[in-house]
């Protein structure tokens, strides 16, 4: 079982930048993939990112490509997600999720731990 914690949300401007981190518990942390999904006031939750449990392959949405970096790091059981280039269209609650599977997913029903999240605000 793992837990997860958010932090390193916050008010940006846009074209600013942000890094998220998710906190792990657990020894079993490296045999987790893990994603980031976000929801904005008034949609439905939505796919961010996604690392494999060791980090060799990583997914993201389009509009995030090339903005946006997950990275992780298994001996501090730590995930990131490091936020460019910020837009307004960017706000949301981010959340940090974990798959116990090596092939992580952009589906979030296939994620089985979940963070609390945190607010991340971009103004124009």
């Amino acid at each position: 079982q793992v837990h997860l914690v958010e932090s390193g949300g916050g008010l940006v401007q846009a074209g600013g930048s942000l890094r998220l981190s998710c906190a792990a518990s657990g020894r079993t942390f490296s045999n987790y993939a893990m994603g980031w999904f976000r929801q904005a006031q008034g949609k439905e939750r939505e796919f961010v990112a996604a690392i494999s449990s060791t980090g060799g392959r990583t997914y993201y949405q389009d509009s995030v490509r090339g903005r946006f970096t997950i990275s992780r790091d298994n001996a501090k059981n730590m995930v990131y997600l490091q936020m460019n280039s910020l837009k307004p269209e960017d706000t949301a609650v981010y959340y940090c999720a974990g798959r116990n599977t090596y092939y992580s997913s952009s589906y979030s029903g296939e994620y089985d731990y979940w963070g609390q999240g945190t607010q991340v605000t971009v103004s124009s």
